[in-house]
C-alpha cells in the first residue's frame, strides 16, 4: 500500500460509519450527503482491498479487517483532533516544546539568557536550542520544521516564505582595558584612529557598519586583529591595548571601560525571523511575545557620556 495516497478523511468516514452502523447515519453525524459516504468507502475499500463492511439487514457489519483497523484509526484521529485544540489552546504552564534557535553569539549572550530565565518561572517545560546555521539553509530548516527562529542584526534577508519583525535596537560603544595609557582623558576621534582596533566580522574581508561610516568622513581606523565572535574581544582588550566598538548591551558585562563613539552612528538593529507557516501557530505566537517582553530593554540609552562608564 502507498502510504502518499492515504487520505486521512476517508477513516474519518470510516469511523463513522463503524459507530453509527449505517451510511445513511454516517452521513448526518458527518454533515455530508450519503454519496459522499459512499464514495469515500469505495475508494477506502479499493485502497485496502477489504470491502470492510458487509450489508446485514438494515445495517452495515464490520469485516475482521474493519476490526483490526478501527482501534489504530480512532486513535490516530483522535491525536490529530489533540494536536488541532492544543493549537488553539495553547497552556504554557504545561506546554512540552523545544524551540531551535539560529542566533549569533551576541543575541545568544544577551537574549538567550534573558528568555530562559523568563520560562523558567511561567513554562518549565519548554527548553529553548540555539546552534549555528548557513544562511543559505534557513529557508529549508524552517520548513522542514528543524528550526523555528533566526535572529540576526540585519534587515537585508529577505525571503517570500520567512516573516520578519524588528525585535530590539542598540548602540555600538568602545572598549577598552581599564587605566588604558592613551584613554586617560577620554577618547577624541584623534586617539580613536590611532590605537589598534579589533573588528568583528564573519566576513574574511570586507568593510562593516563602523569603517562606512568612518569612509563617509574620508577617515580609516587601524585594525590590528579580525575575529569573528565578540564574546573573544574582552580576553584581548585586557590583555593589550586594542579597542573595540561592540553592541552597549553587550559591552555593559564586562570589566572593561566603555567609550562613546567619537562620530555618529546609527543605531544597530536586531531582527527576528520565522516560517509562514508558523504565523498563526499559537505556541509560536506566545514565544514571540515572550521575546519581544525579554528585549523591552534592548533601546539605545539617551545618556551620551563623554570619557567611560565602569
Amino acid at each position: 500500500m502507498n502510504l502518499n495516497r492515504i487520505d486521512l478523511n476517508l477513516f474519518a468516514v470510516f469511523d463513522a460509519i463503524y459507530t453509527a452502523g449505517s451510511l445513511t447515519k454516517a452521513a448526518d453525524v458527518l454533515c455530508i450527503t450519503q454519496p459522499a459516504v459512499s464514495n469515500s468507502l469505495a475508494r477506502l475499500r479499493e485502497m485496502l482491498n477489504d470491502p470492510l463492511f458487509v450489508r446485514t439487514g438494515h445495517s452495515m457489519t464490520p469485516t475482521p479487517a474493519a476490526q483490526n483497523i478501527i482501534g489504530p484509526a480512532r486513535e490516530a484521529l483522535g491525536l490529530l483532533r489533540k494536536s488541532v485544540q492544543e493549537s488553539h489552546t495553547f497552556d504554557p504552564a504545561t506546554a512540552e516544546i523545544s524551540y531551535n534557535f539560529a542566533a549569533r553569539d551576541l543575541l545568544e549572550a544577551s537574549i538567550m539568557p534573558r528568555l530562559t530565565a523568563r520560562l523558567q518561572s511561567i513554562a518549565p517545560n519548554i527548553t529553548l536550542t540555539n546552534y549555528d546555521i548557513s544562511r543559505s539553509n534557513i529557508v529549508s530548516s524552517m520548513a522542514s520544521g528543524s528550526l523555528d527562529f533566526y535572529a540576526d542584526a540585519s534587515s537585508a534577508f529577505v525571503d517570500p516564505h520567512l516573516c520578519k519583525q524588528k525585535i530590539a535596537e542598540d548602540r555600538f560603544v568602545v572598549i577598552a582595558r581599564r587605566n588604558h595609557p592613551a584613554l586617560s582623558q577620554g577618547l577624541n576621534l584623534d586617539t580613536f584612529l590611532q590605537l589598534g582596533h579589533i573588528n568583528i566580522s564573519q566576513r574574511r574581508t570586507g568593510a562593516g557598519p563602523i569603517d562606512v561610516a568612518l569612509d563617509r568622513l574620508n577617515l580609516k581606523r587601524r585594525v590590528v586583529m579580525r575575529g569573528q565572535h565578540f564574546l573573544t574581544v574582552p580576553a584581548v582588550i585586557v590583555k593589550t591595548d586594542l579597542i573595540a566598538c561592540i553592541p552597549y548591551h553587550l559591552a555593559k558585562h564586562y570589566e572593561c571601560s566603555i567609550y562613546e563613539l567619537p562620530f555618529e552612528l546609527a543605531p544597530v538593529e536586531y531582527f527576528l525571523y520565522w516560517h509562514v507557516s508558523a504565523d498563526h501557530d499559537h505556541a509560536h505566537m506566545w514565544l514571540r511575545e515572550q521575546i519581544e517582553e525579554v528585549v523591552t530593554t534592548f533601546h539605545p540609552s539617551t545618556s551620551q557620556p563623554s570619557t567611560s562608564e565602569r
